[in-house]
């Protein structure tokens, strides 16, 4: 399938602000590079990378005197040399996973629990740096304005390196006008079971979401970029797990359930923004209105090296198109 292929394409718009979303690229490089050229690539003023982005492992990488040494996606990489090194370490950075090289040594203190999670918070965090540093080559004087917000997986080492870029704009918790419309944003999550670093309960996350909704100066022209989609939707719905983590099966397939949240779904139908933009459930790429208010989660295939994506074209409160698309 080519670049950016359209599915399900709506009839585009001449008019309108272009926003391109995407979300959950879980530290892919290859996906947030797509993400980045989408700008130009689809002639739109705003993109919006919406949560989830950072990747969730280490890959080893031992340097000996005869080379480099690796075991990643079931190869065996043996004493190869360092330009064939620095190209696994990006094969390994496309598909959403930090490459760490070192010595014997170095890499059997991986084993402490503590002394991993430190090397792993730096990684992300220079991950972070360089997607900041592509973006501000690839969009200065572009005219478009990026927005990030992370999600419910991504620690909050990462918020200072995106808040110092003059390019990428940092909105957790935070509103922002789009010309005529506003925009409020948050990463964080109802409770999973995984007890990732920004959850909280749906009592509190209504009362989050209120609270930055009331200084919005006109709600029928509001954007909400909210990570968790709204509960029991065409956008939530994700494999059944048991207390050990394994899938639920019904009649050999996984039995889906609806796992987004209540709180969000409380909101929407009581404050009916214009636009709500999701993710977080990567199996559930839908749109789906709740009264006025359009609903997209565009899913997430990033461990294909493949960015999904919805292209919205927003007019004076309303919604003149909108489109799913992958590439």
């Amino acid at each position: 399938m080519g670049l950016f292929t359209r599915r399900g394409a709506s009839p585009g718009a001449s008019k309108g602000r272009r926003i391109f979303f995407a979300t959950d690229i879980h530290g892919s490089d290859r996906c947030f590079r797509k993400f980045i050229n989408a700008g130009r690539f689809y002639g739109v003023d705003y993109l919006i990378l919406g949560g989830d982005i950072t990747g969730k492992s280490l890959v080893p990488i031992e340097r000996t005197a005869r080379g480099y040494t690796a075991q990643f996606n079931d190869h065996h990489y043996l004493d190869i040399d360092e330009p064939e090194c620095l190209a696994l370490e990006q094969r390994i950075r496309d598909h959403g996973q930090y490459p760490y090289v070192g010595e014997r040594d170095e890499l059997l203190a991986l084993g402490d629990a503590a002394h991993r999670d430190r090397v792993f918070r730096a990684a992300i965090t220079d991950g972070i740096r360089r997607w900041v540093a592509l973006a501000e080559e690839r969009l200065a004087e572009s005219g478009i304005r990026c927005f990030v917000t992370p999600g419910n997986d991504d620690y909050h080492d990462i918020d200072q390196a995106l808040r110092e870029s003059d390019v990428v704009e940092f909105v957790e918790g935070s509103t922002v006008r789009l010309d005529e419309h506003e925009m409020i944003t948050s990463g964080y999550s109802n409770i999973t079971p995984w007890d990732s670093p920004r959850e909280m309960p749906e009592e509190q996350m209504l009362a989050r979401l209120t609270d930055m909704s009331a200084v919005v100066s006109d709600p029928e022209n509001l954007i909400a970029v909210v990570h968790p989609p709204p509960f029991d939707t065409l956008l939530d719905h994700a494999p059944a797990i048991d207390a050990d983590f394994v899938v639920q099966l019904e009649g050999g397939s996984p039995r889906m359930v609806p796992v987004g949240s209540t709180a969000v779904r409380s909101f929407i139908e009581a404050t009916q923004p214009l636009l709500a933009l999701h993710g977080h459930v990567h199996e559930s790429r839908a749109s789906e209105s709740i009264g006025r208010t359009l609903c997209i989660n565009p899913g997430s295939e990033y461990t294909e090296g493949t960015l999904a994506g919805a292209i919205v074209t927003l007019g004076e409160r309303t919604v003149l198109s909108h489109q799913l698309v992958v590439g």
